[in-house]
């Protein structure tokens, strides 16, 4: 990769010095999803929960910019703007990128970035390539298709929706041959792993050991999520959330497939589909609250 350095100098998910420095903003445009996982469930107006999948609010494309223009005028520091959900970015192809078309024209020093599950990654990497989304990340819990069944309920493919062992095979082939075309598009990847005890703990260094040939640049192993109160299939099966000690095992594992510690992200925070500012630092209420004072005090002017 050209300049990794240099690239990732200023986004706070790929570079562990920049988490310090930098800024981030998710913009809430995609609600749909084309698979079911077991550990999510999309939330909207959960104000006071921190975690993937959960907005406050859904915003057009219009409205995501001008939140983008309002935090930018707010936060010196921004670096980056994000699409994360409350859906998968590439599910809701045309409105992720007006959105992520709009922010590049608006300010093109920002750096545009995704998440995505990775399923629809081929058919859109000529729109990737085109407005510059220099970092992507692709959620890979297992090379598994027999574990892909234990960790996702669906997988809707080509308009037709799977819960059998030739959906999850055609999905993981699908994750991995976008990951391919990213990496020799020079798109900077990351992986997030989502450790789910007794189901995918196992696999983390042969998951590692997979990306890594595909040329990822950085490893991420969140831990479950999975709080009955949260509403997830997992949450309501109790199935538990790792311990400390398995998710530095899990990490440890990974280092030693991908090259060392600078190679696996350790200061996730799990962020919000609307999060703004740092990572640990999550001032997403702040804006949104002054958001709608200053709407509420236009109306009545």
């Amino acid at each position: 990769m050209n300049n990794i350095k240099d690239r990732i100098e200023k986004h706070p998910c790929y570079c562990a010095e920049a988490h310090l420095k930098y800024a981030r903003i998710h913009l809430p445009v995609a609600p749909k999803c084309n698979i079911q996982c077991n550990y999510c469930n999309r939330k909207y107006d959960c104000s006071n929960e921190s975690r993937p999948g959960v907005t406050s609010k859904l915003l057009t494309p219009e409205e995501a910019l001008e939140r983008l223009k309002y935090v930018d005028n707010e936060m010196s520091n921004l670096s980056v703007v994000g699409i994360a959900g409350p859906g998968d970015p590439l599910a809701n192809a045309k409105k992720t990128f007006e959105t992520l078309k709009m922010a590049k024209e608006y300010k093109p020093e920002l750096k545009l970035c995704l998440s995505t599950n990775g399923l629809l990654l081929e058919e859109h990497i000529d729109e990737i390539k085109n407005l510059n989304i220099e970092h992507i990340t692709v959620t890979v819990n297992t090379i598994n298709p027999k574990t892909a069944l234990k960790i996702y309920n669906w997988f809707r493919i080509d308009g037709k929706r799977y819960k059998d062992l030739e959906g999850a095979k055609i999905f993981i082939k699908r994750q991995r041959e976008g990951i391919k075309k990213l990496v020799q598009n020079d798109i900077i990847v990351k992986i997030n792993t989502v450790l789910i005890p007794e189901i995918n703990s196992s696999e983390i260094s042969e998951i590692s050991f997979t990306i890594k040939k595909l040329g990822v640049f950085i490893h991420n192993i969140l831990p479950l999520i999975s709080k009955p109160e949260y509403g997830t299939v997992f949450g309501m099966n109790n199935v538990r959330e790792p311990s400390q000690d398995e998710l530095d095992k899990a990490r440890n594992d990974s280092a030693s497939q991908m090259g060392g510690f600078s190679f696996v992200m350790r200061h996730c925070k799990q962020c919000r589909a609307d999060a703004i500012g740092m990572l640990g630092d999550d001032q997403s209420q702040k804006f949104q609250n002054k958001e709608a004072t200053l709407k509420s005090n236009d109306r009545n002017t």
